[in-house]
């Protein structure tokens, strides 16, 4: 069973600045679907489960591309499993949304969502997400996190990914240029950086193509001591 993963970088759901790659996500959500109405589940643990955004992206996949959306709620109460894993089995496509990666993949663990995650994942369930919805998948990631640093603070480092795909990555690539590319300069050999309505589509763990709402997808590689960027 090919597993997909469609990572991008950031941008806004509710302004639909991102709707070129939701199209191509909801297409292959249909393609899974076959003649039933596709399901999409959306995790807004990053988020703390904010329902505005569930919200949000429920009008946009239901009303433009005719999808039923369900949500996966933890943070607050302690979820039911038998109802949870129903709604894993039931979605063609899980869509994580954005926040602090940190504080999103340790409440994964401890609320046991993430071996629903992975088992859908292995079946064949598409996983799409944005920025920390994006980058979790990764060994090593660059964000920031209200977890570590304290509440009010933006302070970007290096975190430890859920390690799926072998990578090192940051999301909102244009707006994090220089210090990542500062950090990749002195510390790894390659990397990856995604811009704001941009995407890369990975399959199987490995990257097939990017997709563009309007930003684009870089490669990063130290050679002789020099960055070079290669557009996906």
């Amino acid at each position: 069973m090919k597993k997909t993963i469609i990572a991008i970088g950031g941008g806004e759901l509710r302004e639909r600045t991102t709707l070129k790659i939701d199209e191509y996500i909801a297409e292959l959500a249909k393609a899974r679907a076959g003649e039933n109405r596709a399901n999409a589940l959306f995790i807004p643990t990053a988020s703390h489960d904010y329902m505005p955004y569930y919200n949000t992206f429920h009008k946009v996949y239901t009303s433009v591309f005719n999808i039923k959306t369900d949500v996966a709620l933890t943070v607050f109460k302690e979820p039911d499993m038998e109802k949870m894993k129903a709604k894993f089995e039931k979605a063609d496509v899980i869509y994580v949304g954005g926040g602090d990666t940190v504080f999103m993949i340790d409440s994964w663990k401890q609320s046991g969502l993430l071996p629903l995650i992975e088992d859908a994942y292995r079946r064949g369930v598409i996983l799409a997400g944005l920025s920390a919805g994006a980058i979790c998948w990764f060994s090593d990631i660059y964000t920031d996190s209200e977890t570590v640093n304290g509440k009010g603070e933006e302070k970007y480092s290096m975190f430890k990914g859920l390690g799926w795909i072998d990578g090192i990555i940051s999301p909102h690539y244009g707006a994090r240029m220089l210090d990542f590319d500062k950090i990749v300069c002195y510390n790894y050999d390659c990397a990856l950086g995604i811009e704001d309505d941009a995407a890369l589509v990975i399959e199987d763990g490995e990257i097939v193509k990017s997709l563009s709402s309007g930003g684009k997808a870089w490669r990063l590689e130290r050679k002789n001591g020099v960055l070079e960027k290669t557009e996906i």
